[in-house]
């Protein structure tokens, strides 16, 4: 099964719609980033609630979630390998929904998921995952749209 798009190779909305895609997850990884480690410290506590890791392993784990996250949203928005770049993101996201939806079914009841570190707390509910399951689809959309022809923003 092929999957397409009802959006034709010439026609300048693709072109419009693939930049969009690229500001909107490119922006959303950065800023997760950035929430995450602006309190690193805080995300090390959000990382905590989760009752996965060892204390030992919580710090370096949420600086490598910070720095990853920094270099895809950065990757994504320079527009570099942007079919590569979206795929990654796809399977990060996808990650994220398995890992929220395991800790779910631990019956863990988190008042924040951390997604944006401790600015903008939001509890981990069962329309945490299905968001990040979204945010799959847009970057396999991404990704897709990326393949054609690569769009050099600078220009």
């Amino acid at each position: 099964m092929k999957f397409t798009l009802p959006i034709h190779e010439s026609q300048p909305m693709k072109k419009t719609l693939r930049i969009l895609l690229q500001f909107l997850i490119g922006g959303i990884v950065l800023a997760s980033a950035i929430g995450k480690g602006l309190d690193l410290p805080g995300f090390v506590e959000v990382l905590k609630t989760y009752q996965a890791f060892s204390d030992i392993m919580l710090s370096p784990l949420a600086f490598l979630i910070v720095l990853g996250e920094l270099g895809l949203g950065m990757w994504i928005l320079s527009g570099r390998n942007l079919k590569y770049s979206a795929l990654v993101a796809a399977g990060m996201n996808g990650f994220y929904a398995v890992w929220m939806t395991i800790t779910l079914w631990r019956g863990l009841e988190l008042s924040n998921c951390g997604c944006f570190g401790v600015f903008f707390p939001r509890p981990l509910t069962w329309v945490s995952p299905v968001e990040d399951l979204i945010m799959v689809i847009i970057c396999i959309t991404l990704s897709r749209l990326a393949h054609c022809h690569p769009v050099d923003i600078g220009k």
